[in-house]
């Protein structure tokens, strides 16, 4: 046979494992999408499509290395380096069908909880905890096949087994070195089932207020109120105080202070701001007082409170109604607002007071 018979020979046996491995995932999806069919099971058609890539690039690399042996073709040397290379890329299909498994399974049941509805709390529980916890599951699955692809070349088992005989130092400097990935590792992991804080929820940290938008496998990221982006680290949640204000529902009471006159007749600033609330369409209708809260040496402080069904919600009514309590009552009672009195002793005539034995 001449060298360019064996090679033809050698390219079809290696196009036919190829296509055998194709034609076998081809098949299994296709069973499995009738069964998902047949009894009304969602996720096998929501997880095919995201791992079919894996899955085909997986089982077309194992047909090519059960194929090997057959290819008397080649030399045994450089069969033996392709074998090698194809044990490596097994690996890497395998982590890679494993993370993308992962990925998807996390994105179904992220689909089955609604973030955008008005009462998320639950939603934002499960998104919170799967967040976490994908990330996580997908750094350990790509760390085990990293090093398992490693292993497959033996310096690099020699270099494993030496070490193990100063593992305990070599364990030492290496969790010293990691600690700060290790310390925001196990506080992402307390986060993820302790949940201080969900993925939207509205937090006031490190005197900014925003809402979290994004959760990690290390840090969080809060969307500021100004669009700017604050980046937190998971161990600052833990070890750090923070408000969040959606932390049992998303149910929040605002605040409107007013500076005004003694002269203020409260009880038609109170009638006028309830009468405000019930006329605006962002109030929940569950709480619309007002209170003298202080009585300064010029003015009294009047205290608004009222509530909105998320803390959203809540800035645009407060802003709303102190527009229109300010021009109630620079309209209603222009004389009740803040103003500083000056009272000038003298005689009668106006020229000023009389002195002393005068």
């Amino acid at each position: 046979m001449t060298l360019w018979q064996a090679g033809l020979l050698a390219a079809a046996k290696v196009t036919a494992a190829v296509a055998a491995g194709l034609l076998l995932q081809a098949l299994v999806f296709r069973v499995l999408r009738a069964l998902g069919e047949r009894n009304g099971w969602r996720t096998q058609r929501e997880l095919l499509p995201a791992i079919r890539s894996a899955a085909r690039t997986l089982l077309a690399l194992i047909a090519l290395l059960w194929l090997m042996p057959a290819l008397t073709e080649i030399d045994a040397e450089l069969s033996a380096l392709i074998r090698h290379g194809l044990s490596v890329a097994v690996i890497g299909a395998v982590t890679w069908l494993a993370a993308a498994l992962v990925d998807a399974g996390a994105d179904v049941l992220r689909g089955r909880y609604d973030i955008t509805r008005a009462d998320n709390l639950e939603a934002r529980r499960m998104h919170t905890q799967l967040v976490v916890l994908e990330r996580v599951v997908v750094a350990i699955i790509v760390i085990v096949g990293t090093a398992a692809a490693l292993m497959t070349f033996p310096r690099v088992r020699d270099i494993g087994a030496s070490l193990l005989v100063s593992a305990g130092f070599a364990g030492l400097a290496l969790g010293l070195a990691a600690r700060p990935v290790l310390e925001n590792l196990i506080a992402g992991l307390q986060l993820a089932f302790t949940q201080p804080i969900r993925v939207d929820d509205v937090v006031i940290i490190e005197g900014e207020w925003g809402r979290v938008e994004e959760i990690t496998a290390t840090y969080v990221v809060i969307r500021i109120w100004d669009e700017r982006r604050l980046i937190v680290p998971f161990s600052h949640f833990i070890s750090q105080p923070f408000q969040n204000w959606t932390r049992t529902s998303a149910d929040i009471l605002g605040t409107i202070f007013l500076h005004t006159d003694y002269r203020i007749p409260v009880a038609a600033v109170r009638a006028e701001l309830q009468r405000l609330c019930a006329a605006n369409a962002l109030w929940d209708g569950r709480v619309c007082v007002l209170q003298v809260t202080e009585a300064g040496e010029r003015t009294l402080q009047l205290r608004g409170l009222v509530s909105a069904s998320d803390s959203g919600r809540a800035w645009d009514l407060r802003v709303a109604l102190r527009e229109q309590l300010v021009e109630f009552l620079q309209r209603e009672f222009p004389d009740c607002l803040p103003r500083t009195r000056i009272e000038c002793l003298g005689r009668p005539d106006g020229i000023g007071a009389a002195e002393p034995g005068a």
